[in-house]
């Protein structure tokens, strides 16, 4: 077993419980290609890291990305808001053994391996890492402790995530790092070129 972890939270591809905002304006099939093109980017870029890798479902199901059970463990999500559903994968892990867990969504498309790799990194310094995004929330967030104010006393679905978040950590005087500044893919005018070529 490795001391570290990622945490990749994920839905099974399926027609119409996929990028709904997306879909509001692509239609559901659209938004069900480029779902699928974001989850074969997120595998493409955590299949090869030196951790262990948990893919959290969001409900549980016979159904599995057919990733590899030797690569990837398969673990559900809670039902709860964000913030309880990101608290209790890391203490699942915590209780596991790691001592830096990484978490990961499956909507960015910017994202790499190099930068995951750096998180981790940046972990052996800080015990928080956190990846903003442009619209305000994070698309990754490390830690090697439960920090447990950053999941009960953030507003979840709106800009103020990210400072909300680092307020928290500031007011307990931990300090944090941070990775680059990328865009999550939410609405049309979240999606690249490359994605855009599979809307028809």
């Amino acid at each position: 077993m490795s001391k570290k972890a990622i945490i990749i939270f994920l839905k099974y591809p399926e027609l119409g419980r996929s990028k709904t905002r997306l879909a509001a304006t692509v239609g559901n099939e659209n938004a069900l290609k480029v779902y699928k093109e974001l989850l074969n980017h997120t595998n493409l870029i955590t299949k090869n890291l030196n951790c262990d890798k948990f893919l959290f479902y969001d409900k549980v199901s016979s159904n599995k990305m057919p990733w590899g059970d030797d690569i990837y463990q398969t673990a559900y999500q809670k039902e709860s808001d964000l913030g309880g559903r990101m608290e209790d994968a890391f203490e699942q892990l915590f209780l596991k053994g790691y001592e830096s867990v990484l978490i990961v969504g499956s909507d960015c498309y910017e994202l790499d391996q190099t930068i995951i790799e750096n998180a981790f990194e940046m972990l052996k310094s800080k015990d928080v890492v956190i990846g903003p995004a442009k619209d305000g929330g994070y698309y990754l967030l490390g830690l090697n402790k439960m920090v447990k104010p950053i999941f009960s006393d953030v507003a979840w679905s709106t800009e103020k995530v990210y400072d909300d978040t680092v307020k928290i950590l500031k007011s307990l005087n931990i300090q944090h790092a941070t990775t680059p500044v990328l865009s999550d893919i939410d609405v049309f005018e979240d999606l690249p070129p490359e994605l855009k070529l599979l809307i028809k």
